[in-house]
């Protein structure tokens, strides 16, 4: 029986019906703009594009006249849906991951998913120089945990510099507190030091009994070590550093770090004083995801610049723009807008940092990040440009499938209002009833 449902499911998943976004301008990111364009959808990919587009048969047609489509943004630096964001009792946690404690009933899900924004890289906090695992996601709201992992996306783990994980060490144990090393940024450089030792000699065991298993020798397995396995993961490429830092010297450190013991930072997030290291970081092929223009909320960003994006991005460093913030996330296309006004980026590069460029930071650009044939369909339609102040989301595609319709959400707030004071009164009516009445006081006898 099981078998069956599992063919019926396969039969109707493939029977489904393409749909076709009609009469747009398409905003393509990598191929250019297609100007009263067409976009075949099929099996939740991308199957066609282009100014003369046939229409299949039986297909589900939405039309788009006068209106713009460009792909899904992508927010590299985010934390939403984590209900732990930092592990802060050590300075290396590694061992732990925001994947255990995904909650896809988030509403900030939904305000991203409204704000056009489909991808998003749930990281870790910066309280530990190496802080915990991290996941990419798709705003797939209604659906569960696991429902909501991008899935095939490369393993992440976060790493952070200067004031957060110092200051996270607390009151010194001298003044009563708990000490937590490290407390200056020399302590910070030398957790790094100490981790990749580590990780290096646990690499170098788990390699040698491997060696003897090969040649059929006896031999004990290393004993497991759940904080160093990500770690030689780094070592050996298989999974993405994700470096919070703001300073320039800062920066400069962790990549003389990662040449020491050969890993590959993949990019710094915030980066504020990034311009000001361009070329150093465009020759190690390190990228920067940024913000836009936010300035002087702690020590660390007062020489942030508006242009920093646009001058990382001329020196040729992979450049992309986040919200760390469940505000930002939803109107993500106007802080590119702003890379037009502070650095003269074209359109095209401006829409770049939220789509196509953090798509490459994450690894998933052979899925999102452009309008091409064969890429997920993961689709924003706005009414007006993108990069306009009163441009707003229409609808909103991942995999192919409408997850968001203005006009849906719109018909249907009513019908949610009054739901909701049904329930609302209903449980008042509850409490009334289960409440026991409380017994008249005893008057004192006069």
């Amino acid at each position: 029986m099981k078998h069956l449902c599992a063919i019926l499911f396969s039969v109707a998943a493939i029977a489904a019906p393409p749909t076709v976004i009609r009469n747009a301008t398409i905003l393509t990111i990598t191929k250019g703009v297609v100007k009263n364009g067409s976009i075949v959808i099929r099996d939740g990919k991308i199957a066609e594009v282009g100014e003369n587009v046939s229409v299949p048969e039986g297909a589900q047609v939405i039309d788009a006249a006068g209106q713009f489509v460009m792909p899904g943004m992508i927010d590299a630096h985010s934390h939403i849906t984590a209900e732990s964001v930092n592990e802060g009792s050590v300075s290396v946690s590694s061992m732990v991951g925001v994947d255990d404690v995904l909650n896809p009933e988030d509403i900030a899900l939904y305000r991203a998913l409204a704000g056009g924004v489909t991808t998003l890289s749930i990281m870790h906090g910066s309280a530990n120089a190496i802080g915990g695992k991290c996941i990419v996601i798709k705003a797939r709201w209604g659906k569960d945990a696991p429902g909501i992992v991008f899935e095939g996306a490369m393993p992440v783990i976060k790493f952070a510099l200067g004031e957060n994980p110092k200051r996270s060490g607390g009151t010194p144990v001298a003044q009563g507190g708990r000490g937590r090393y490290p407390a200056t940024r020399m302590g910070v450089e030398d957790v790094f030091r100490e981790a990749f030792t580590e990780a290096k000699n646990y690499q170098a065991e788990w390699r040698e009994y491997n060696e003897k298993i090969k040649r059929g020798e006896n031999a004990i397995a290393p004993h497991r070590d759940l904080k160093l396995e990500p770690l030689v993961e780094v070592l050996e490429g298989k999974r993405y550093v994700h470096a919070h830092g703001y300073r320039s010297d800062e920066m400069l450190m962790l990549l003389k770090v990662s040449d020491e013991f050969g890993f590959k930072i993949r990019f710094f997030v915030h980066g504020l004083e990034g311009y000001k290291i361009a070329k150093e970081l465009a020759a190690h092929d390190v990228g920067v995801s940024t913000f836009s223009d936010w300035w002087s909320y702690k020590v660390e960003a007062y020489d942030a610049i508006p242009y920093n994006a646009a001058l990382l991005m001329k020196k040729g460093v992979l450049v992309s723009l986040n919200s760390d913030d469940a505000e930002l996330m939803r109107h993500m296309n106007q802080e590119a807008a702003k890379t037009v006004k502070y650095g003269g980026l074209t359109e095209t590069e401006a829409l770049s940092l939220v789509t196509i460029n953090p798509a490459k930071q994450l690894g998933v650009d052979k899925q999102v990040g452009s309008i091409e044939a064969g890429k997920d369909a993961d689709l924003v339609i706005f009414d007006k440009h993108p990069l306009s102040n009163y441009a707003k989301v229409q609808k909103v595609l991942i995999d192919g499938t409408v997850y968001f319709d203005r006009d849906k959400e719109q018909s249907e707030l009513s019908k949610k209002d009054a739901r909701k004071k049904a329930l609302i009164d209903k449980e008042k009516q509850q409490q009334q009833q289960e409440s026991p009445r409380r017994p008249g006081a005893a008057r004192r006898p006069s």
